[in-house]
């Protein structure tokens, strides 16, 4: 029988900061120019037949430039906090040993990471959240005279006492979907551009990039990634609390896709890219390319 030395046996120990990693840099991602285009590319999938000037003008008159950044407060704060922990670690662990144990591209691993990181981050952290970040965005302000408007929190446990665990999780799978096909879009789209500017720059592959270079390869990660916006348009529609008596009764991801194809035609499937792209691209840059820079710092020895 073969002989194990401690040498053999020792492991890389999971770096554990890039939880607080992923939580800081998604917290300031969404804190700064993410939930303002947020806030537009949910309102253009819930409302597909407005332009993004309607969308900009209604956002406005809901409650100035504070309405920008509706549901920042608990619900994308808690998203980000989250799923930027679960991102950041599970995804860079993923890379880690794709590389070193199977000898994987820059390219696959970021691609494998992606996937990885988008299931655990859908499944462990968000369907709770996206959901109530979706309804805060999309439920009416305005009531009868006099009345009062429920609050945040007070939403949340309506929702919950009237639908249970599942009205809180609505449309988790489209966000599954979204987040699987997005992250490992943005990932590997990004390490490949990386790989392609080193080559075209005629540098040796171990040879790092600077800040400039990361955040250009990251924002065309960001913005290609974009190829999935009908999986973004089913998850709002399958969470939004727009009244819509034509929208199905009890929403699978087959019957809101012939719902929104029924009612706005197959480019309601892509309402709201634009804006989204400008989220992708800065959530990339902020989670790919400035996250590489502080996980080394952090993590530095």
């Amino acid at each position: 029988m073969p002989t194990y030395t401690r040498s053999t046996i020792n492991r890389r120990a999971i770096p554990y900061r890039n939880l607080a990693v992923g939580a800081f840099m998604n917290i300031f991602q969404v804190s700064t120019l993410g939930q303002p285009m947020e806030v537009l590319k949910t309102h253009l999938a819930a409302n597909r037949h407005d332009t993004l000037k309607d969308a900009v003008q209604k956002t406005w008159a809901r409650g100035g430039s504070a309405a920008f950044y509706q549901g920042l407060i608990p619900w994308a704060w808690l998203e980000a906090s989250t799923k930027g922990a679960i991102l950041i670690l599970t995804s860079s662990e993923i890379e880690y040993h794709a590389k070193t144990k199977f000898g994987a591209s820059p390219t696959a691993c970021g691609i494998l990471g992606g996937i990885g990181g988008g299931i655990a981050q859908s499944y462990l952290t968000m369907g709770m959240t996206t959901c109530m970040k979706t309804v805060e965005v999309t439920r009416t302000k305005m009531t009868a005279e006099g009345a009062r408007v429920p609050g945040a929190m007070e939403t949340f446990f309506n929702i919950l006492r009237e639908k249970g665990i599942r009205g809180v999780n609505k449309g988790v799978n489209a966000v599954a979907l979204r987040q699987v096909t997005g992250w490992s879009s943005r990932i590997g789209i990004s390490r490949f551009a990386e790989e392609s500017i080193q080559t075209v720059s005629g540098r040796p592959k171990e040879e790092k990039l600077m800040i400039g270079e990361k955040i250009l390869a990251s924002t065309i990660g960001g913005a290609l990634s974009c190829w999935n916006q009908p999986f973004e348009v089913l998850r709002v529609e399958m969470q939004s609390m727009k009244k819509d008596p034509t929208r199905p009764a009890s929403p699978t991801i087959v019957s809101t896709f012939r719902h929104i194809v029924a009612t706005s035609g197959v480019k309601g499937l892509f309402r709201g890219v634009v804006p989204r792209i400008g989220v992708a691209a800065w959530a990339t840059i902020c989670m790919v390319g400035f996250g590489d820079t502080v996980k080394e710092l952090v993590n530095r020895k």
